[in-house]
């Protein structure tokens, strides 16, 4: 068996199990910390001036995971189409 053949296989074989342990981590925890902030919902503004609430996240220091997105819209779309 050729080097490539067996590193194709592998990669085969692991990419549903990442992407079902991802998948399963949205389900479980479906926010990450917000990355502008890094959680703590105030953002630093440029020469050390005073922070300000964070825009991004709302000041709440939680975003929504992007596979969480994808969720929700294959939701969205199969609930429009069995209407």
């Amino acid at each position: 068996m050729n080097p490539l053949d067996l590193l194709a296989i592998l990669l085969c074989l692991c990419l549903p199990l990442v992407t079902g342990g991802y998948l399963a981590l949205c389900r479980i925890a479906p926010f990450r910390r917000c990355r502008t902030c890094g959680g703590t919902g105030l953002a630093r503004r440029q020469f050390g001036r005073v922070s300000r609430p964070c825009r991004r996240c709302d000041a709440t220091g939680l975003r929504i995971r992007y596979g969480i997105h994808l969720i929700n819209e294959l939701r969205r779309i199969h609930r429009d189409g069995n209407r």
